[in-house]
């Protein structure tokens, strides 16, 4: 007979998940979907395990999945392209996820583009600040932002209209585009300033980060538009607004090139390249997030994380890397850790 550890029995107890789930459940960010797509659909081809479910749902969707508790009712795994938060920790914790495995799997940058025919333009974090923020400084005060153009905001830019798709709220890709453009481009308008001195709080710290809150606010009068779905909505809008800019992760536009016009940034060409050396500007980690405790209770759950982390996988000549993936100088340092099981502690 069998004999079980008490604690693989309250696990086992506390789940079900022996006979009622045996595929690993994964959840969250669209731009890290494609490169779980496929390791998953490799998983299930070069293991004696089912194919991982693979939903997206945006970051923050998938985080508060895993945060939901602990159970075969609960994912496995969220993917995200933004790190993961405190409130989502606590969250997690109030529902008894305890244990939690931060795994980084490389690096993404974030694009502008047009339709493959529409203008060249070379932006700066400026420049999309004073297009698209709700307020600007203007003569030392802040002021509706009112500019119609993107020659408005710099002179060296078409004179066109400005339309720009940008990832709605719950998207990791929003969070980075919030604090590596929109704040930056505040900051370098001396909007911030204006913000931080006009800011409320109990201190200095609370006062900075309301100023930032306040520079992460567009436009209301449809120039700024938010999009819930994936990249290819975003697209989808560009075919039918041939003038607009879309904000996208670099893999979809690499592998969308036939279609999209990107855009340099601070002088600076999106590239896998231009990413790994640091010199593109608004470029990210991408992560997932394991629920530890379901390690050895749901099949091939910690199978698949390694399998996702070899270097067959998600090495530099690997086939993540051929989607789009920047490749982690690090990699070797996250394998080890995720076979040792290490589990995330506090946020720096």
């Amino acid at each position: 007979m069998m004999k079980f550890t008490v604690s693989a029995l309250a696990i086992l107890a506390a789940t079900g998940a022996a006979q009622a789930r045996d595929n690993v459940q994964v959840a969250g960010s669209s731009t890290v979907l494609p490169y779980a797509t496929i390791v998953a659909e490799a998983f299930g081809e070069n293991f004696d395990f089912p194919t991982p479910v693979v939903e997206g749902g945006g970051s923050g969707a998938g985080r508060k999945k895993l945060c939901e508790g602990v159970g075969d009712t609960t994912i496995d795994i969220a993917n995200s392209s933004s790190r993961i938060s405190q409130s989502d920790i606590d969250l997690c914790k109030t529902n008894g996820v305890t244990d939690i495995m931060e795994v980084r799997i490389g690096y993404d940058g974030i694009v502008f583009a047009s339709k493959i025919d529409g203008a060249e333009f070379a932006f700066t974090p400026s420049d999309w600040y004073l297009a698209i923020a709700a307020q600007v400084a203007k003569d030392g005060a802040l002021a509706a932002n009112t500019a119609k153009s993107w020659a408005d905001v710099n002179a060296a830019l078409p004179a066109q209209d400005i339309l720009a798709f940008v990832p709605g709220s719950k998207h990791g890709t929003r969070e980075v585009f919030d604090v590596k453009v929109l704040e930056a481009g505040c900051k370098d308008t001396g909007a911030y300033d204006l913000f931080l001195a006009a800011a409320e709080g109990a201190d200095d710290k609370e006062k900075a980060d309301n100023a930032k809150k306040a520079c992460h606010g567009l436009r209301t009068d449809g120039v700024s538009v938010d999009i819930d779905g994936d990249y290819t909505e975003t697209l989808a809008r560009l075919d039918a607004n041939p003038t607009a800019i879309g904000v996208f992760g670099l893999s979809f536009y690499q592998n969308n090139t036939d279609k999209l016009r990107v855009a340099t940034m601070s002088g600076v060409v999106p590239s896998t390249e231009s990413i790994a050396s640091g010199d593109y500007p608004v470029s990210r980690p991408l992560y997932f997030y394991v629920k530890k405790q379901h390690i050895g209770v749901i099949p091939g759950l910690k199978e698949y994380i390694e399998f996702f982390l070899s270097d067959e996988m998600a090495g530099p000549d690997g086939p993540l890397a051929a989607y789009g993936l920047v490749s982690d100088p690090e990699l070797a340092a996250t394998q080890a850790a995720v076979a040792a099981e290490t589990v995330m502690g506090p946020l720096e």
